[in-house]
């Protein structure tokens, strides 16, 4: 079994940063696909990134590419989220997912940490 702790989020002017963490319990999470997901209010699910067990493959939605960055650190089994230049409509709760099975099915979820962007 694995649990999932989000954290990192908060209140940000637009065009600022933050770093969202994902902490793992489990000794099998450093096996596992993680990935980081936000809701908005009245919105579905949105995928937004993908990194590998090792950390050498990642994947990001077109809405998010090139703003923000997926990374782990297997040893402190956490993944993490920079999120750069942010934007008003980047505010939702943020997710993280753990064990991919194929286009948004994980075994684990997150508890989710709200960010707020503020104009």
């Amino acid at each position: 079994q694995v649990q999932l702790v989000e954290s990192g989020g908060g209140l940000v002017q637009a065009g600022g940063s933050l770093r969202l963490s994902c902490a793992a319990s489990g000794r099998t999470f450093s096996t596992y696909t993680v990935g980081w997901f936000r809701q908005a209010p009245g919105k579905e699910r949105e995928f937004l990134a993908r990194i590998s067990w090792a950390g050498t493959i990642t994947n990001y939605a077109d809405s998010v590419k090139g703003r923000f960055t997926i990374s782990r650190d297997n040893a402190k089994n956490t993944v993490y989220l920079q999120m750069n230049s942010l934007k008003p409509e980047d505010t939702a709760v943020y997710y993280c997912a753990a064990n991919w099975k194929g286009p948004t099915t994980y075994d684990y979820w997150g508890q989710g940490t709200q960010v707020t962007v503020s104009s």
